[in-house]
Parts: C-alpha cells; structure tokens; sequence
C-alpha cells in the first residue's frame, strides 16, 4: 500500500509538472506572440542623422521648440543648436559648419552668388526699448516716439536729451546697440535706410545682452527681437525694459490703433495686420548652401512649415499666410 501511495504521489507529481509546463510554454508563446505582433504592427521610424544649427537669437527660442517636438516623432535624429547672430549663423552654413543658418535678415546678392538658399519659416520684429525707470516714462508712452526721432538718436546723433522727445526732465539718453553681426541690427537700421554699423551706441553682444544692458540704465534706449521684451506665461512685458512705442503717424501722441504693446498677442497682432511698420517687422527663415537634401532635414523642415506652426503663436512669433507656407514648401520639395 505504502509502494503504490508513493507511486501514485510520483504520478500526481509528474501530471502536475506536465501541466505547468505546458502552461509556463503557452504564456511564453502567448507573449513571443505578442511582441512579434506588436512588431510588425509598430511604424517603424528610419529617420536618424544629425542636424546642426546656429544664427539669429531672433529665430533661436522658437528653433529649439521646434526641434523638441520633431524629436518626439523620430528620437534619432540629434539637434545642435547655438544662437550667435544672423551673421554667424549664415557665415556657418555657407562655410559647411552647420546645415541651417538661423536668418532674421535680408540675404545679399554676394550670399546669394555663395549658395545662400533661404526658406522662410515665420515672422517678427525688432522693437525699441527703454528703462521703465526713466523719469519721462509717463510722457514718453503717452507721445511715443516718431521715425525720424529715432533716426536723429540712433544715426544721426541730433537728438541726445530725452527731453528734446517727449520728457519734461532733461536728462542724457545713453543709446545701446549690437556687438554682433545681428538681423535685429540690420533690421533696425533698415527701418531709416541705413546699415548696422551706421548705428551709434555702446555695442553689446546678442539680445539678451542688449536687454540687460538697457535694464540696468535708466537713461537707455536700445532695440530687441519681441521674444526677449515678453514673458511667454503672463504674455505681458518683462519688468525694467519695455517697448519704446512708435508714433507711426507722426502725430505727436499715441493713438487708440497705435497702443498694441501691453502684451505680446496685441504686438504680434498689430504685425500680422501691418499696424506695425516694416521694417522694423520683418520674414525669419532657414538658410543653407544650396537646396537642402539630407533626409532628416528636408522632413525637419516640412515639419516646421506644417505641424510645428502650430507653435509658432504661443512663442510670440506671426505665422505666415497659407499661401506664403506653401510656397515655402515647394522650396524642399
């Protein structure tokens, strides 16, 4: 009895091991399954390289989003990216440094001759700034400041007081301008058909350079792309530095349609419906040496001019008409 209980435990045992190892083999096969499936059914993403790029501190924050998202799609795909000037920025494309040249400014014939081929992506514009601490502030928002004031401050050198604008108090007007090769400076100058290196001014580099240098002097004046004046979460204007307004019409005070600065939805409106001039408002765009056709940076690109222009607004830039994107697209087609 004893022999055949034990027998019978040894059979029990071996049934049982049979079965949980048919089981153990159906979930591993179930799971091999599951995967292979998976596999199969997964898109499978090709794209991968390395996409360098430098240039304007204009076009640089909105660049960076861009880049963040794309990844999202095709994680192996690498960005370098730097921001040191238009200037730099198309020097580094045209040279082979980098395969886009962040440019905020227009492109010279001799760039062109070089191989310059630019695909514009969206849209800003420089801006005048000054101290919020300047004892004019209250008059000088209220009367603005007119073009050729401005060009008798930033060329000419005629006007050095703020009370020759629209101060009661007199006091000097310090002018600050770009170090660097810049669009903003470029931009800036071209709104009185001059050069950069036509502006006065202590020259600093790059725009948040500018920014904190007109930041920390009461008497400043200087210029900034809009990305640097706002805060993208409050959408108001950053503290100390503000946008100097632009009497576009000359009439010796700020009007209803002229009074678009409080935040930058009210700009970037008043630019996308011409209320603010151009320049100083003015096309962005991606330079390279020659029609682009590397694979990861021809899709980089359609991906910019399509679904990435659904970031372009909330980073305080202006998309560009339908039409305009369209025909920017048949650029890398």
């Amino acid at each position: 009895m004893l022999i055949k209980k034990n027998c019978m435990k040894k059979l029990s045992f071996k049934k049982r091991t049979f079965i949980g190892a048919i089981a153990a083999l159906t979930i591993l096969i179930g799971a091999s399954s599951f995967i292979d499936r998976t596999a199969t059914t997964a898109p499978a993403d090709d794209l991968e390289g390395t996409i360098s790029i430098s240039g304007a501190f204009a076009l640089y924050p909105i660049t960076v989003k861009w880049a963040q998202e794309f990844k999202k799609l095709h994680p192996k795909v690498v960005f370098n990216i730097s921001a040191g000037g238009a200037g730099k920025g198309i020097t580094d494309a045209l040279s082979g440094l980098v395969d886009i040249g962040l440019a905020s400014r227009d492109i010279d014939p001799a760039e062109v001759k070089k191989g310059a081929y630019t695909v514009y992506v969206t849209k800003d514009a420089v801006v005048p700034t000054f101290n919020t601490g300047n004892p004019d502030a209250a008059e000088l928002l209220a009367k603005g400041v007119k073009r050729d004031q401005f060009l008798n401050i930033f060329v000419t050198g005629n006007i050095k007081n703020w009370k020759q604008l629209a101060g009661k108090v007199s006091i000097p007007i310090h002018i600050y301008t770009r170090s660097d090769a810049a669009g903003a400076g470029e931009t800036w100058a071209k709104y009185f058909g001059k050069k950069q290196e036509d502006l006065l001014g202590v020259a600093v580099y790059g725009d948040p350079g500018l920014a904190t240098a007109v930041k920390r002097d009461p008497t400043a004046i200087g210029y900034n792309n809009i990305a640097y004046l706002y805060d993208l979460n409050t959408r108001k204007q950053v503290a100390g530095v503000h946008a100097l307004p632009i009497d576009v019409n000359g009439n010796g005070k700020i009007d209803a349609d002229e009074n678009f600065y409080s935040t930058i939805d009210e700009l970037t409106e008043a630019i996308a419906t011409g209320k603010y001039p151009s320049p100083p408002a003015r096309n962005l765009g991606f330079l390279f040496k020659g029609k682009p056709k590397k694979k990861e940076l021809v899709e980089f690109v359609k991906y910019v001019l399509t679904t990435g222009q659904k970031f372009v607004s909330e980073n305080g830039y202006i998309a560009l008409s339908g039409a305009k994107l369209q025909g920017e697209l048949k650029k890398v087609d």
